[in-house]
């Protein structure tokens, strides 16, 4: 592999892929797009996509295909930006195009590189934390809103002078860390997301509104504990999320004052991100499925596998299913389950 020179080719040009895709380009990288349609794939081969926000305002062409059998030549670097229920058909698809010492660098939501690995084998994913936001307009327009980095890893390996020119290249995006526990960040994005994403799909609430209420935040709290509880059977060690949110000291403690510090954090951070929709209510409200199996659905399947029981993350889990197949409504009154009773207290 010429590490000097790496070839990219992105699939998914949604808001993540899409603006990384484009500032690598505009950077001077080899890259190539992969988007879900023939018209996008034309309109960004030959008018390009419009960038706006706080990566500044640019337009970049390069070469875009509606499909990965249309690509011709093999890249050293894949960079999957598909949502998480399509990874497993575009992980399928790239196997081919893929040189022999090539990597696959995953941007999705959820822990979904285990199901990465047993398709390319676990040498070869690289596991990405994507800690900055983006919005899509329209085919094209694609605005970066809020600003972080990548944190990026071998899930069964230490760093090495390959994953430092990866870094160095994906710099031209945003800035990038390079870890030796990339399965602690992943974790630690998890337990957030299986928190706040998912319970907003179950409730259809923004953020704000959502942990006013007690109930839910009790439920947050559980839900993270079921995680951690999980994520020390399996030996994970779980990064500090943000650089300030420790999830031990977080639920150490028990008592009235443990609990209501709880209670004032999640209501602070309710606060700051009080207009915060769920991606996945925005999938449901799409009529499109969430990426849940690999949010909750991941502290669920593991938990069983490892012994550990977590029955809100499967309730949370089986709810969301319900709602994803027309068998419940997004409500608030989801939360009023007399099942969630024997755990929530």
């Amino acid at each position: 592999m010429n590490e000097s020179n790496l070839s990219f080719l992105v699939v998914g040009a949604g808001a993540i892929g899409g603006i990384t895709a484009a500032l690598l380009k505009k950077s001077g990288a080899d890259v190539e797009i992969v988007c879900h349609n023939e018209a996008y794939a034309y309109m960004i081969s030959t008018t390009g996509i419009h960038i706006s926000g706080l990566a500044g305002e640019h337009n970049v062409i390069m070469p875009a295909y509606s499909s990965v059998s249309a690509v011709k030549d093999k890249k050293d670097v894949v960079l999957l930006a598909t949502k998480a229920t399509d990874m497993t058909d575009a992980a399928l698809s790239v196997k081919a195009i893929l040189k022999e010492d090539g990597c696959l660098v995953s941007l999705q939501n959820g822990f979904c590189e285990d199901a990465l690995a047993e398709i390319l084998g676990p040498d070869r994913i690289i596991g990405c934390v994507t800690g900055w936001g983006a919005t899509m307009h329209g085919e094209g327009e694609l605005e970066m809103t809020s600003k972080g980095n990548f944190i990026i890893g071998y899930i069964n390996s230490d760093s090495d002078t390959f994953l430092k020119v990866l870094a160095d290249t994906l710099s031209a995006v945003v800035p990038v860390r390079t870890t030796d526990n990339i399965n602690g960040h992943l974790y630690s994005k998890l337990i957030i997301n299986s928190c706040i994403t998912s319970l907003g799909a179950v409730c259809g609430l923004y953020l704000g509104e959502m942990l006013s209420i007690s109930r839910v935040r009790k439920m947050f709290i559980v839900i993270m504990r079921e995680a951690m509880e999980v994520a020390d059977a399996m030996r994970i060690r779980v990064e500090v999320f943000g650089g300030s949110l420790d999830f031990r000291k977080f639920l150490n403690g028990k008592g009235i004052l443990p609990e209501f510090r709880r209670h004032l954090i999640i209501r602070i951070i309710g606060h700051k991100y009080k207009r915060l929709k769920s991606s996945s209510l925005q999938s449901l409200e799409r009529g499109k499925l969430t990426e849940i199996d690999y949010l909750n659905g991941y502290i669920v399947k593991n938990g069983g596998r490892v012994g550990v029981s977590v029955p809100v993350n499967d309730l949370i889990v089986r709810m969301i299913h319900e709602i994803e197949k027309g068998d419940r409504h997004i409500s608030v009154k989801n939360f009023d389950e007399p099942e969630f009773d024997n755990y929530i207290t």
